[in-house]
């Protein structure tokens, strides 16, 4: 080689090695090549993944329709969903081919905010199915297509029918002029697929509970998925929180409750082993509760005895739902009339016995739901008048003799005298005919009362929908002083009803202040000065509490305030403080031979338990000066 060549080799190397050193990418368009290549790989390995799924997927539904294929009602896994209407007086129910259960409920005879018929649910909202326990093969009635057979207005069977004749019925009767449903199970030649064992059948049923009224929070407290354990009361999940609840007792029915209508199973051969799920869903949903029920049921599966069940979609009317008995397929007394809550025991018979009574008698006059709620105000108020009276008395009793009690206590003003000033205070109330709780107990009397229309008029669908002065629905909140934010505590509205009710209530405790004031001397009127504050809390924060309750009841209450302001004035006006002051001195004149006179009733109560406790005081005075020696 010579040198020519080999300097021409030396330079090509040179060049390759300068262009090589030069050319190679610096760190950053390494690393991004380094990103790309990265990429490149997971997006080929995603795309081998999903290949392989697919595949899979092929796989599984090939061996899937071979199995189907094998399948008795193989033939009606596929179809197109037809509607079947069912439909009377006052309910329209829509089943579908698809399943063969109801797909909507709507009450023909009620209005919801919109001005339409109000509608329980739709396919969207709810679902139900029956599922029986093959030897080989389950039969869940929401994979089938199911053909209507012999239809009309108020029947049809939704018959599963097999190849070789053999046939699953569901067959529906809607009752006329009725909201109750009739429902039977029967298979007919399918024995050989269930085992001997096999008794029963599964029922999943859930539904979201629509809201229907236009205060969410008030209808929401009056919802609930409630059920009636067997031969014994009925009873409800949480209306509040999320709440499940295995139930091991047999129960009759289980219902999907919103405040004014509800949709009820009923079960005459019992339902077994339920697990009932209650969840709130939030306020701008457009629904209350997310309800689901699981639960099983008698089935025979050699075809002799049919499952009865019913279904019931109806508004929560007390005597609507107590003559539902009529129709039950069964001779189980169902007490669906416990849907309409009227409060615990001794509130609700004075609603079903006396307030359900009233109101129904002035309903029928035919007057406006407003009128109603007064003319049941007025005979209230007459009713416990007597006890009012005596109330008012027993306190211008006591303010009477208010000079008499200053004697007394100017007689005994050191604190260590207070027992025997008050068993002297309470010896001169028995020589003048006087109880000092005289003005409690009828007050206590009427609470009952109180508390029972609290629970009534909420729970009352008359009022639903009834417009009176400027409320248009008495169900429902007024709210024309409205605005767009919510307010903590308040929300996006005043309620004019509401504001009424805490005014008289606050002129009523001024009222009954001054009353308890003015029959009070020494230091009870005092500490009475410093209570008083207290007791104008109470109806300022019933504001804040009633704001969001229905008008009715709002109104009921200010009507309630308003007559007992009246009745209060009335009775001040027509009280003689010097007439009965001297039929006082009467009453002192006649016991005045017997100055030791016995007390008698809660007055002798108060001055033996005086009387023990002073022995009791004596006592530590005795022992505390013996440890003085």
């Amino acid at each position: 080689m010579d040198k020519n060549t080999l300097t021409g080799f030396i330079l090509i190397a040179a060049v390759l090695i300068g262009f090589s050193y030069f050319s190679q990418p610096d760190e950053a368009e390494r690393q991004a090549q380094f990103t790309r290549d990265s990429i490149a790989s997971v997006e080929r390995m995603k795309a081998e993944e999903l290949q392989r799924a697919k595949e899979n997927e092929e796989i599984l539904q090939r061996v899937q329709a071979a199995l189907d294929s094998t399948s008795l009602f193989y033939a009606h896994r596929q179809g197109t969903p037809q509607p079947i209407v069912l439909e009377n007086e006052v309910v329209k129910l829509t089943l579908s081919t698809k399943g063969g259960a109801i797909k909507q409920a709507e009450l023909k005879t009620y209005k919801n905010q919109q001005g339409g018929h109000v509608v329980l649910f739709d396919e969207t909202d709810a679902n139900m199915k029956i599922m029986l326990t093959g030897k080989t093969e389950n039969i869940d009635s929401e994979d089938f297509f199911f053909t209507p057979v012999n239809a009309t207005d108020s029947t049809v069977i939704m018959r599963l029918q097999a190849a070789d004749g053999r046939f699953l019925d569901l067959s529906y009767y809607l009752h006329p002029n009725s909201y109750m449903v009739d429902l039977s199970v029967q298979a007919i030649g399918l024995d050989y697929l269930f085992t001997p064992s096999m008794k029963s059948m599964d029922i999943e049923w859930s539904e979201k509970a629509r809201q229907q009224e236009k205060g969410y929070d008030f209808e929401n407290r009056y919802s609930s998925l409630t059920y009636k354990i067997k031969e014994e009361g009925t009873d409800y999940l949480s209306e509040t929180s999320q709440e499940s609840e295995q139930i091991k007792e047999p129960l009759d029915w289980v219902a999907f409750k919103n405040q004014f209508f509800s949709c009820v199973m009923i079960a005459h051969q019992d339902f077994t082993n339920a697990f009932l799920s209650s969840r709130p869903m939030t306020k701008q949903s457009g629904y209350l509760k997310d309800y689901e029920a699981n639960m099983k049921t008698f089935f025979d599966p050699k075809g002799g005895e049919p499952t009865k069940l019913q279904l019931l979609f109806a508004p929560n009317n007390y005597h609507l739902l107590q003559d539902i008995n009529e129709l039950s397929s069964s001779d189980k007394d169902l007490e669906l009339e416990e849907l309409v809550y009227l409060g615990w025991p001794l509130f609700k018979w004075i609603n079903r016995f006396f307030i359900i009574y009233i109101f129904d008698w002035l309903s029928s006059l035919g007057l406006s739901m407003g009128i109603v709620l007064l003319l049941l105000t007025i005979f209230v108020k007459i009713l416990v008048y007597p006890t009012t009276r005596k109330s008012y008395m027993s306190s211008a009793k006591m303010r009477v003799l208010r000079p008499k009690m200053d004697e007394i206590s100017a007689k005994y003003p050191k604190p260590e005298d207070a027992m025997k000033k008050q068993q002297e205070i309470m010896q001169l109330y028995s020589q003048y005919g006087v109880s000092p709780m005289g003005g409690c107990l009828p007050m206590l009397i009427q609470m009952p009362i109180w508390i029972a229309l609290f629970n009534f008029v909420p729970n009352a669908i008359e009022l639903r929908g009834e417009s009176f002065l400027w409320a248009n629905d008495l169900s429902a909140y007024d709210d024309i002083i409205r605005w767009d934010k919510s307010i903590w505590l308040i929300g996006d509205h005043i309620s004019i009803f509401c504001l009424l009710f805490c005014v008289t209530n606050i002129i009523n405790t001024w009222i009954s202040m001054r009353q308890q004031q003015n029959s009070m001397t020494g230091e009870q009127a005092q500490q009475m000065k410093i209570m008083q504050y207290m007791m104008y809390i109470m109806p300022i924060a019933f504001f804040f509490m009633f704001n969001n309750y229905s008008s009715g009841l709002n109104y009921y209450y200010f009507l309630s305030g308003l007559t007992s302001i009246l009745i209060m004035w009335v009775l001040r006006k027509t009280t003689d403080d010097k007439k009965l002051l001297a039929k006082l001195e009467a009453n002192y004149q006649a016991n005045k031979n017997n100055p030791n006179k016995k007390l008698s009733g809660m007055a002798a109560r108060l001055e033996a338990l005086q009387k023990q406790q002073q022995a009791i005081l004596e006592e530590q005075k005795k022992r505390q000066s013996q440890k003085n020696r």
